[in-house]
């Protein structure tokens, strides 16, 4: 059985999704959002979202889930794999492409959701 066969988990001490991405909703200590590559307010020192469960998280963090694709083996390959994402669904660079995906203007629902507001897990 492979990675992708399998319902992935966060991986504990990562909190990759928390930081590489842009949030543009409004979190709980960040009302206007995050800029990409800082962490969340709300990501704790172990790498965990303080307010995961909590109703005020953004809907759009509840709905980036783990994937082999995007975790990879390590943190530093999520923080790449997200960053190249990041750059890839931004405005300014419409044509670039996700990492192994297609153009931007062809990504599915949830990576755009992803940049659009994604904090902790």
């Amino acid at each position: 059985m492979t990675l992708d066969a399998l319902t992935l988990s966060c991986r504990p001490g990562c909190g990759a999704c928390c930081t590489a991405p842009s949030i543009s909703s409004a979190i709980p200590g960040m009302p206007d959002g995050k800029p990409a590559g800082v962490p969340c307010i709300q990501l704790m020192p172990d790498l965990r979202c303080a307010i995961f469960g909590d109703p005020r998280r953004p809907a759009v963090c509840g709905g980036l889930q783990p994937s082999a694709e995007m975790c990879g083996p390590d943190r530093s390959h999520a923080i790449r794999w997200l960053t190249e994402l990041e750059a890839a669904t931004a405005p300014a660079t419409a044509s670039a492409t996700a990492p192994g995906s297609a153009p931007a203007t062809a990504l599915a629902t949830p990576p755009v959701t992803a940049r659009a507001a994604l904090p902790a897990r």
